[in-house]
């Protein structure tokens, strides 16, 4: 039985929170703040958070930082009533694994959570350690080292890793990049999954233009090989 926080200061939101996924077979638990929210997400080890933006104390954007700061890497849906981009942008960059806007129907959270614990059981079977030639690369406490000297990958670039691990040896589309690391929902043309690639390459290929680790499948997109 999976065991789903979730932490929402609204009493009407979070006991309706609740009894949903009780009826669906999950266990709920419940916070009422972030602060509380966070102590139950490091002694509790929940499956699945379901993270409210807007909190007194702690926000949800802090939250969710601290957890990945302290190398958590439980799941997180973040629940908000503000739908602008910039608030789906700061939720992402601050490790969130997806986003969704109240009011929302019973059946697409449901399908949010399924999801995202099933790239939750995936992500169990992936490294979350790799090393590529030289630099050694923790996924979940989100550090790269070259010997004792700091590698620095931004947010993004740890979670592109973070997606081709999940699929060593097989291709990532460049449309599955933008869904799972942006939170794009279209498609439009955009060089910011190449951009980022180039990036990654120039801090972790010898040679980033005849690269060992970060391979380009033609037409398709990349795919990472250790």
């Amino acid at each position: 039985m999976s065991r789903i926080l979730i932490i929402e200061d609204e009493t009407p939101m979070r006991t309706a929170l609740a009894d949903v996924l009780e009826g669906e077979g999950y266990r709920p638990l419940t916070a009422a703040d972030g602060e509380i929210g966070l102590r139950k997400a490091v002694d509790e080890k929940p499956d699945l958070i379901l993270l409210d933006v807007m909190m007194p104390k702690l926000d949800g954007f802090a939250v969710c930082a601290e957890l990945r700061r302290m190398g958590n890497p439980v799941p997180v849906l973040m629940l908000t009533a503000k739908g602008q981009i910039e608030d789906r942008v700061n939720g992402l960059d601050a490790g969130a694994d997806d986003y969704l806007v109240k009011p929302f129907s019973t059946e697409e959270l449901l399908a949010r959570v399924r999801a995202l614990l099933r790239r939750s059981q995936r992500k169990t079977r992936s490294p979350v350690k790799l090393k590529l030639g030289d630099v050694e690369i923790d996924l979940a406490r989100q550090t790269a080292m070259r010997g004792r000297r700091q590698v620095h990958l931004t947010a993004k670039e740890f979670a592109m890793l973070r997606l081709m691990a999940e699929a060593v040896g097989e291709p990532v589309t460049r449309e599955k990049f933008l869904d799972a690391v942006w939170g794009y929902t279209s498609f439009p043309t955009t060089r910011t999954v190449d951009t980022h690639i180039g990036s990654l390459r120039a801090k972790l290929e010898k040679i980033p233009d005849a690269p060992r680790w970060l391979k380009t499948v033609h037409g398709v997109g990349y795919r990472l090989e250790t």
